[in-house]
């Protein structure tokens, strides 16, 4: 019994000695890879700081020597100037070797100048990191310094369809002082008066350290195009005018709301586009085109990261990265057409649609009145700012992306709609009346009109624009046709177009009243239409009935946006359009000429609180266009406020000689 005994605590005590080698050598193994692991986690979790920008915490993550030879604020103001010049983020480590605490490890970070990567080595003493200048990039010492040297992108062009420039470079003057050569005080006062600026903020300018008495200290910037206002510069001692490159709008107020304009970025912008290469002195697109195609004109900056020693020489190059200049822009704008609608409602709030109905292509995009998009380069004074901002007629306020009530040129829509939709006889007579209800359930609701033609049949209602027929029309052809026809135009959907607009809308609720269904078939009701949507429609009655997607930059391509018509449909209602124009009592009856053949539509949209109110206002509509296949062409126009100025008739005769001129040159 004994030896069993024995025997078996002798086997008890080799396994468990087994059991507790077992144990020491994985405790030492894990000890080894445990500490390895901390290691290149020490190294990460320091990484880590860096993309935070924590640099205060970096610092007390170094060995004991390393403080020893880098005090606190050299480090920190190392490694912040460094790592925020470069613009380092994204961070990426990868540890390839390690032993004996000596980690071996690739570094990928994204840069001003592109990517950068490097392979790097660093030791982990009692848990803290070895560090110096090296650990920033390779081959960096304590007494280089690392520069970057940034090779700014040109800004692509805006060009018209012709290849003229609306925006681009420009020459202009940097205005500034030199100290050494004013004679007094009194050239402040000039200067300020000048240039629109304030005295002290001169004075405080002009008093900053760094400036020498030879020094050229630039003040502001002004046209080139301005003499007067440079000989009267000149004549003040110690001013200097440098020229410079900036970027330039030479139609100005023609194209502006289409262009749109630039600013200084924003703290904002600089954090929404962090990494793209914007600085505080950079200029971004802020409306039009210039916002809406930002990143393409703006293109990428080059940049070069190098180490410089201390003798002012390159001792190497971290990256580099050759600039991309921003692309051109070109749109389908003629600028002619534009200008001459700009003229030809310069003093209107107006906005002027043009496109060519078999493509899509928008000739011309003008709204009145307009800003120049140059003063938001040269800068306002505080009184010009406010001037612009409190100007009654709205200069800032962009027309062809609004909504408007369009008056009578939805009787062409209701007419197009019903002849669709097999719900409109074209040649049922509804009857002549001035004044018309359905019923008494109307009670003091009327539809009145200005003309009820005999016999009062479609065409001649389209020639002398009743609104009585359309009423009627309206509501034979009845809600759920109207609803039908309206989401067959894409009304109350996006507008598919590289500027945004606000959508055109209808109620649709409203149209459970007989009143607001007769309303909107002469264009009342619950409609409001955008001038760009409009003029796709009209295209529509032009293209056999394929509504072509409204696109202003060249490059884009055609394609159909909605069929709401067939050919049939189109072709009567353009027929009797152009009688619009021909017949003596038309409405468009002035644009009748022997050379080229019209179809037009007017409208008038009242805006006021009740059918008995004499106070609202009117805004004028015309819709025209060009039956000649070689001169494809459709001009909408909206002027607000032409009531006691023609009506629609103010419109037609304004558009005349734009159109006119586009189809003679």
């Amino acid at each position: 019994m004994g030896t069993v005994y024995t025997n078996n605590n002798s086997k008890k005590y080799w396994i468990i000695g087994g059991v507790v080698a077992v144990v020491a050598v994985v405790a030492v193994v894990l000890f080894f890879l445990l500490s390895g692991n901390n290691d290149e986690k020490k190294l990460k979790d320091f990484y880590t700081l860096i993309s935070e920008k924590k640099y205060d915490e970096m610092y007390e993550c170094l060995s004991e020597e390393s403080q020893k030879t880098y005090d606190k604020e050299t480090f920190i103001a190392r490694n912040q100037n460094i790592y925020e010049g470069v613009e380092a983020s994204q961070f990426s480590i990868e540890v390839t070797d390690e032993a004996d605490h000596q980690l071996t490890y690739t570094v990928k970070m994204s840069t001003v100048a592109g990517e950068v990567s490097f392979e790097n080595k660093t030791m982990i003493e009692d848990g803290k990191i070895v560090w110096n200048d090296s650990f920033i990039f390779p081959n960096l010492t304590s007494s280089d310094k690392v520069r970057v040297s940034e090779d700014e992108a040109n800004r692509g062009q805006i060009l018209d369809r012709n290849g003229k420039m609306l925006a681009g470079v420009g020459k202009a003057y940097s205005v500034g002082l030199v100290r050494g050569k004013l004679n007094g005080e009194n050239d402040y006062d000039k200067l300020a008066d000048l240039l629109s600026l304030t005295k002290e903020s001169i004075q405080k300018t002009m008093s900053a350290s760094w400036i020498k008495d030879d020094s050229f200290v630039p003040l502001t910037t002004i046209p080139s195009t301005d003499t007067q206002l440079e000989n009267q510069l000149l004549q003040i001692p110690g001013v200097q005018l440098n020229t410079e490159e900036v970027r330039s709008y030479p139609y100005g107020e023609v194209t502006s709301h289409l262009t749109g304009y630039m600013q200084k970025v924003t703290a904002e912008d600089l954090e929404k586009h962090q990494g793209e290469g914007y600085t505080e002195n950079s200029m971004i697109g802020r409306s039009g085109i210039e916002a809406a195609y930002e990143k393409e004109l703006k293109g990428t900056n080059g940049a070069t990261i190098s180490i410089i020693d201390e003798t002012g020489s390159t001792k190497g190059t971290v990256a580099k990265q050759e600039k991309q200049d921003g692309q051109d822009i070109t749109l389908t704008i003629d600028v002619n057409l534009q200008k001459d609608l700009y003229n030809a409602f310069e003093k209107d709030q107006s906005a002027s649609v043009a496109i060519n109905p078999t493509n899509g292509e928008v000739l011309a995009l003008v709204s009145t009145p307009s800003f120049d998009s140059n003063d938001f380069i040269y800068g306002f004074s505080t009184e010009e700012w406010d001037a612009l901002n409190n100007d009654k007629a709205q200069p800032l306020t962009n027309r062809f992306r609004s909504t408007w009530v369009p008056g009578s040129t939805m009787k062409s829509i209701t007419a197009a709609i019903g002849l669709e939709t097999n719900s409109l006889d074209s040649s049922k007579d509804f009857g002549a009346e001035m004044k018309w209800q359905k019923d008494s359930s109307w009670g003091d609701y009327y539809v009145t009109t200005l003309h009820a033609p005999n016999p009062n049949h479609l065409k001649n209602a389209l020639i002398y624009s009743d609104n009585v027929y359309f009423a009627k029309a309206a509501l034979e052809i009845g809600k759920d046709n109207l609803e039908k026809g309206y989401k067959s135009l894409m009304i109350g959907e996006d507008i598919p177009f590289e500027l945004a607009l606000t959508k055109s809308q209808y109620t649709s609720d409203s149209f459970d009243n007989d009143i607001q269904i007769a309303d909107s078939g002469y264009g009342q009701g619950q409609i409001l239409m955008n001038p760009v949507q409009m003029a796709s429609i009209y295209s529509s009655l032009m293209n056999d009935g394929k509504m072509m997607t409204p696109h202003v930059v060249k490059s884009t391509e055609s394609s159909v946006w909605a069929e709401p018509f067939s050919k049939e449909t189109t072709d009567e209602i353009k027929a009797d359009l152009i009688q619009v124009v021909e017949d003596n009592n038309g409405t468009a009856n002035s644009l009748k000429n022997n050379q080229y053949q019209l179809a037009a539509k007017t409208g008038t949209g009242e805006i006021k609180a009740s059918q008995d109110d004499t106070t609202g206002t009117e805004i004028g509509w015309l819709s025209v266009a060009s039956t000649d296949s070689s001169k494809p062409i459709v001009i909408t126009t909206m002027v607000e406020d032409v009531k006691n100025r023609g009506g629609s008739g103010y419109v037609v005769s304004h558009v005349k000689q734009p159109l006119m001129s586009y189809l003679q040159k």
